[in-house]
């Protein structure tokens, strides 16, 4: 007598999340995901909807409005969004784990008490600002400044670059210089929401991939905060940031993951229809060897990334295996892409067909939350160090 095993309880609660999600990206991304990256426009209504579902507040606790769930959840859920439409995938994963989590990993108990529920409700939309127009991997010498006035108050000014939902986001983390140049303690972090006045969104970028998620600008002119939105401590603001990175980095591998298994997916279902010579061109070597390495390279990617998830729900420390994960994770999406296109062929380059678009997301993977060179100095410094 075979019996089948049964499934542990955090078993079936992975794979109801991991439905509920699939459902929800084949009803409300799939029938309008190429209008929206043809548009460049960004689908606003289609996050608070996604509150609707929990996926909005994933990581935060249930006492602030969220679902509560670790990152073994939150990267399963990205993974199911992202392998229907990279774009919302990467707003999600910016939201969750940028902005919503700086604020639940720093913020005082009325800090938390005041943002996480409307972020986790999706009823706003959270940004994160880093990287400036003259800074990037470099961010000792960002230019944006918060001076301190008598009252105890900051007067913001200077600009943000590249910013997940610069323009449509109601809060934003920024971190910003309040010391020396080059000063890792000489940056704080800030909340700043959308109505404050000298706060506002600049230049919406055009993009090669990734259209339907909006990338923006963010300016400060005058902008004038209490000190009651300091997140943490003054000169804090770097290496909160890091730590943050840390979940990020998790964040892009798993939207790696799916986009390399979205891409993986379309180009098996298609040499599998495609016929030349008088059999489907899977049952040519040359394309089942391409789909082999395909597939093994992702299972390869999610371990990694699974494994980084692990030790993050487990308070263990990350930074190295978050950084293999990105790596990896973001390396092995562009392959798998590049290679779908190929057995595509010519209907790979047109817009008939999913394999394009796969191959225009993917780019972004190996430069945001860090590019592929930042993260092999991650990882290094974590093998010297060890």
């Amino acid at each position: 007598m075979v019996t089948t095993p049964t499934q542990s309880p955090a078993q079936e609660q992975q794979e109801m999340i991991r439905q509920s999600a699939r459902d929800f990206a084949e009803a409300h991304i799939l029938p309008d995901f190429m209008k929206w990256d043809e548009e460049e426009s960004f689908p606003r209504e289609l996050f608070t909807l996604m509150g609707e579902y929990g996926f909005m507040g994933v990581l935060v606790p249930e006492e602030y409005g969220g679902t509560g769930l670790g990152y073994a959840e939150y990267i399963t859920i990205i993974d199911e969004i992202a392998r229907v439409c990279g774009s919302i995938g990467l707003s999600v994963a910016a939201h969750n784990s940028l902005c919503t989590n700086h604020i639940l990993m720093f913020g005082t108990e009325a800090q938390k008490q005041k943002y996480l529920p409307a972020l986790a409700s999706g009823e706003h939309l959270g940004a994160w600002g880093l990287t400036e127009p003259n800074t990037g991997s470099d961010a000792g010498r960002m230019r944006t400044v918060a001076e301190k006035q008598p009252d105890g108050s900051y007067i913001l000014n200077g600009a943000k670059n590249f910013i997940t939902h610069g323009i449509s986001g109601e809060v934003a983390v920024v971190i910003v210089r309040t010391g020396e140049l080059l000063d890792s303690h000489g940056m704080t972090a800030f909340v700043v929401e959308r109505t404050d006045k000298g706060f506002r969104g600049g230049k919406k970028e055009m993009k090669l991939g990734m259209r339907a998620s909006e990338t923006a600008e963010l300016i400060f002119e005058d902008c004038h905060l209490p000190a009651d939105r300091i997140l943490g401590e003054v000169g804090e603001g770097f290496i909160q940031s890091m730590k943050i990175l840390d979940g990020g980095r998790i964040s892009i591998a798993a939207l790696s993951v799916g986009i390399a298994r979205g891409a993986f997916n379309a180009a098996l279902a298609y040499s599998k229809e495609r016929e030349q010579f008088g059999k489907a061109i899977s049952k040519f070597q040359a394309i089942a060897f391409k789909l082999a390495e395909m597939a093994t390279e992702i299972e390869a990617a999610e371990l990694l990334t699974r494994e980084a998830g692990r030790l993050k729900d487990a308070h263990l420390p990350v930074t190295k295996l978050s950084a293999m994960a990105k790596l990896h994770a973001s390396e092995t999406a562009c392959k798998v892409a590049n290679e779908g296109v190929q057995i595509f062929g010519g209907y790979g380059f047109t817009r008939e067909y999913p394999a394009e678009k796969f191959y225009r997301d993917c780019k972004l993977l190996t430069i945001g939350e860090g590019t592929s060179e930042i993260q092999k100095l991650v990882i290094s410094r974590g093998l010297l160090k060890g």
